[in-house]
């Protein structure tokens, strides 16, 4: 596919919702299930009840409007910022936070976010739990050096990123830039957690083809390691499905130590 032909992420308008229907929902069709909602789910899980990911602040910096990531992370951090590209992200993120007419719903997550903890009867409390632990939705922009100028944010504890390096990257020297720009949002001594997409072009939401810069797992870990990380977790999966709406080959988990 041309890349002429594709559109940017963060440049572009962008359909979230139909984004969300596509890859995330438990629509019979959905044949993404096992690499985007179940795969990032388990191994946060693990990360965060392990012990060894903590802190007060986490920010999220992930594509689209998806929040079934976040349902283990609510039980370590108390203040979870989301930064979104666009209007339309953040506006179907703030409908669902707070419980408006039309938000998503992420029933499915919610009930495998439970079965993964053993709380099957307090559904309601951990939707609930994570709501009041997101603090604020901002717009950020990595045009900027600061990107969510004019907002300066503290420094995070932990920050997640899923998909979201990839799409909004040209080539090798853009994605080192902006995940150079994602690890300034984090302390020193903090965690970063890199969810990504391995040897994908595209992405196709709706009518629509978005860009994706191909990457391999030893490229990702090269640029984290030139960044000053070092990795101290990492899972990989094989795609579990058939599906012309994307072309990635596996999916891949990080969780990186910032040393400097």
């Amino acid at each position: 596919m041309d890349c002429a032909s594709k559109k940017f992420y963060h440049k572009h308008d962008f359909d979230s919702r139909k984004f969300l229907e596509t890859f995330f929902s438990d629509k019979p069709d959905m044949v993404f299930a096992d690499d985007s909602l179940k795969f990032p789910m388990v191994n946060l899980h693990y990360v965060f009840s392990s012990g060894f990911v903590k802190g007060d602040i986490l920010i999220d910096l992930s594509v689209g409007s998806f929040i079934h990531h976040l349902y283990s992370a609510c039980d370590i951090f108390n203040d979870i910022i989301m930064l979104k590209f666009n209007e339309r992200c953040n506006l179907e993120t703030s409908r669902w936070k707070d419980s408006r007419t039309g938000a998503y719903n992420w029933k499915h997550a919610l009930t495998h976010a439970a079965k993964l903890e053993g709380k099957s009867a307090q559904m309601k409390d951990k939707d609930e739990q994570l709501k009041t632990a997101i603090s604020h939705v901002i717009s950020c922009d990595f045009d900027n050096e600061n990107i969510t100028h004019p907002v300066v944010l503290p420094l995070a504890d932990c920050v997640t990123s899923l998909w979201i390096a990839s799409v909004i990257s040209k080539d090798e020297d853009d994605y080192t830039r902006n995940l150079e720009k994602i690890s300034k949002l984090l302390r020193p001594g903090g965690h970063l957690i890199l969810v990504g997409l391995l040897n994908t072009s595209y992405i196709k939401v709706g009518e629509e083809n978005f860009h994706a810069f191909n990457v391999d797992e030893s490229f990702v870990k090269n640029v984290l390691h030139k960044l000053g990380f070092v990795i101290d977790y990492c899972a990989i999966q094989k795609r579990r499905n058939e599906s012309t709406l994307i072309d990635y080959k596996a999916i891949m988990f990080i969780t990186a130590f910032k040393t400097k």
